[in-house]
């Protein structure tokens, strides 16, 4: 009982009131402070100074990636007017005097602009027959923005379709129309994905994707055709 007692009234002696109108209760506790501070300040410093530096790398690598960002963007300027001139050479490789969206993507490539200059290339090599290459340079392109992510795929898909890798062509059109399904956008790609089932052999799931622009988008331009070819797999099935 002794002990429990002494227990409890050194609790109750830095608790509440007491510690706030008891003048020794705050000194001591203060001395501990400093006697944590004492045996742990290369800890408490060291640990004050990462968190620091890691702030102030945080906002250095933003200020410097918007700067680059920046740049790459007028560079873009000129490698996007000939993109949409469709002098895909020059859009490619730069004109001499302009950076085209190879060495954009290469000095770039860790900003927003870089990673989009990425994205060109993919389409010049799919518009070049460069099929492997325009598979590869899609395949490493991330977008954020979601509606360009699903055409990524789609693009990859474009590409499989074109070398006659079915399988693959289905798969990346699959992924298009799931990322984000909306009205817009899922239809086309489902038909396409439909296509690549058919050329494929899978009747089952070329039906399943007809299906769905049937079922899910009876407001989407492809609806009408996408009943004509559900009609045409299911007699071929039957």
């Amino acid at each position: 009982m002794a002990k429990n007692k002494k227990k409890q009234e050194e609790a109750e002696k830095y608790t509440g009131q007491e510690l706030l109108e008891n003048p020794e209760a705050i000194a001591d506790r203060l001395s501990k402070s400093e006697e944590f501070l004492e045996k742990n300040k290369v800890a408490v410093i060291g640990g004050s100074v990462a968190l620091i530096v890691a702030v102030g790398l945080f906002f250095f690598y933003q200020s410097f990636i918007s700067g680059k960002d920046k740049t790459a963007q007028a560079e873009m300027f000129q490698a996007q007017y000939y993109f949409e001139q469709d002098s895909l050479n020059l859009a490619l490789t730069g004109d001499g005097n302009s950076y085209g969206f190879l060495k954009i993507a290469d000095e770039y490539g860790s900003t927003p602009a870089g990673k989009l200059a990425n994205y060109y290339t993919g389409v010049i090599y799919l518009r070049q027959g460069e099929f492997d290459k325009a598979i590869n340079t899609l395949k490493g392109f991330s977008p954020s923005d979601q509606l360009i992510q699903a055409k990524t795929y789609a693009l990859i898909g474009d590409g499989y379709m074109e070398k006659k890798s079915y399988g693959d062509a289905l798969s990346y059109y699959q992924k298009a129309a799931n990322y984000k399904a909306n009205k817009f956008f899922s239809p086309i790609y489902l038909k396409k994905a439909a296509l690549a089932a058919e050329l494929k052999g899978d009747l089952k799931t070329a039906k399943s994707s007809l299906e769905t622009i049937v079922n899910d988008y009876s407001d989407a331009n492809e609806y009408q055709e996408a009943r004509k070819q559900l009609a045409r797999v299911n007699g071929m099935i039957n």
